[in-house]
Order: C-alpha cells, then structure tokens, then sequence
C-alpha cells in the first residue's frame, strides 16, 4: 500500500473515533459551536460525558440531544458554573425531544448552589438554548454531563464513591468531577498509572498513529520535493547541451564553407574567386604589393 493510501486509512480511523460518541469531541465545546446548522446538529450524541460551556453567547435558540450507549443507563447533570440573563433559559427535557413539559426551566434566578445535582428518568437529554442580543462576559455556565448506572446494575467498570454510580473508565482521571464527589480523580494509584500510559496527554496508542502519520506525511514531501529537484536538473543539463551544440555549428559555419572546404580570407594586394571545381583561388593584384622597396 501507498503512503498516500496508508494516510487515508489513518484519517478514516480518526474521523471514525471522533464520531463515535465518545466524550472527546464534546468536551471543551461551546453550546453556539454544537448549535450551528450542520448534519450533526440533527443526530443524537451517544456519549459516556461532556463538557458544555457557555459565555454571553447572544441569538441563539437551539435544540441539542444526547443518549446515552446503553439503555441501562442515564444521565446526571451538574453545573460547575451558572450565571444566566434574566432573559435567557435553557430548558432540560427527560427525553429525546424538546416537546412537552420540559424538567427544569434555568435563568437568572438559579445558581449551581442551589441545584446540585440533577438526573433523568431516560437515557436521553434534551437541551434547548434560548438567548436574547444583550449580556456580559459573566452571563453564562459550565455544565458536566455524566452517563451513570445505577447501583443495582452490575459494573465492570468505575464505581463512585458516594451513590455507588457507574461509569465510563475513559471518563477516570481526567480532571473533571464526573462522580460530584470527586472520587473518579481522587483515585491515586488509577490517575498515576493512567498519567504514566500517556505521552503529550495522548494515549499510547493515539500518540504512536500521530506520529507515523506524521513522518509518512514527511516522507511524501521529502520525495516530491526530490522529483522536483531531480527533474530541474535533468531540464537544465538537457538545455546547456543544445547550447552547446548551437555554438559549436555556429563555429563550424564560420570556419567552412557552404561547400564543405575551409574558407581563406582574402590578403591585402590578392583577390579570391570560385572556380569551377569549387576551388578557391587568390590572384595578386597591381599595386604596391607587385613592386619593389627603394627607388625606381
């Protein structure tokens, strides 16, 4: 295989985990960047967590849905920052469509204080945004959404501390609370060898596809770039040649005849004619030249 085609396959395998539903493209996005009208604002998120943010985001009114992976589950909702406008809501639906009575209708009179932490019945979530053209750099919040098994469930992966919940080990020792008691990064031991698996805060294995990707991408460049090299210097050795050649014929007319015979230049006191056969001849004429140094 090709490194143009080797390249493909590793960009394929990277759009394919960036649309998977895992937490990392969600997390770190702004709720104006999830709401722009493309293809995926349409579709359902399957996620393990994420992270929205927003800050005096102005005109927006938008509809974003996430599931959970498995049926067994459901999402819990905490805020790690809330300061809304008086004008702006953002209404939470318990299901996969902002239709009905909503759960809880959030604006300038909630503070993640007095909220705490909020769970659904489903294992869907529906947020709809509605804000007006005027705000600060205050007005806005930072939600963590959590997909959680209850304690009755069987896990095989991260249990909480405090409710006992489940959840995704990707979701372990990332610097986000995702248990709201912080025991998912208060694990010692788990963080330390999770920090050692790690280069450049990549994974092992994402850091190594990075990186042979990256010099294949190198070694494509460094060939054409000799190609090109290659072929200029072919062009410009092929062009001196031609010169050459033209000089050298250019010297050879000069130095022969049309006939083929070397041409003699005519002296002083002599003239040249062609005869018959092709010959040249030169024939003395009157002159000084026919005469005698000295007086008569």
């Amino acid at each position: 295989m090709s490194s143009y085609g080797i390249n493909g396959v590793l960009l394929l395998l990277l759009l394919l985990e960036t649309f998977r539903g895992t937490t990392v493209p969600l997390f770190g996005n702004s709720m104006q960047t999830l709401c722009k009208n493309h293809f995926l604002q349409q579709l359902y998120r399957k996620i393990d967590g994420a992270v929205l943010w927003s800050q005096n985001e102005r005109n927006l009114d938008c509809v974003i849905t996430f599931q959970t992976h498995s049926i067994l589950q459901r999402f819990m909702l905490r805020f790690d920052g809330l300061q809304l406008d008086c004008n702006d809501h953002l209404f939470i639906y318990d299901g996969a469509h902002a239709v009905g009575t909503y759960k809880f209708d959030l604006s300038c009179k909630n503070t993640k204080q007095n909220l705490g932490a909020m769970f659904t019945r489903t294992n869907y979530v529906t947020l709809k945004y509605v804000t007006d053209n005027w705000g600060t750099e205050s007005n806005g919040f930072k939600l963590v959404i959590t997909a959680v098994k209850d304690p009755k469930h069987a896990c095989t992966e991260f249990r909480c501390n405090l409710r006992e919940f489940c959840i995704s080990t990707d979701l372990v020792c990332d610097k986000i609370n995702h248990c709201a008691d912080g025991s998912d990064e208060s694990s010692n031991n788990l963080c330390q060898n999770n920090d050692s698996g790690t280069i450049l805060g990549l994974e092992v294995t994402w850091f190594v596809v990075v990186l042979i990707s990256s010099l294949l991408v190198l070694l494509v460049l460094i060939v054409a770039i000799s190609i090109c090299v290659c072929r200029r210097g072919s062009w410009n050795n092929s062009h001196g040649n031609s010169v050459q050649q033209q000089n050298a014929s250019y010297s050879l007319a000069h130095m022969y005849g049309s006939n083929g015979h070397m041409a003699i230049k005519p002296g002083v006191g002599s003239t040249t004619t062609l005869t018959d056969g092709g010959l040249l001849h030169a024939t003395p004429t009157s002159g000084n030249s026919r005469r005698p140094a000295g007086p008569p």
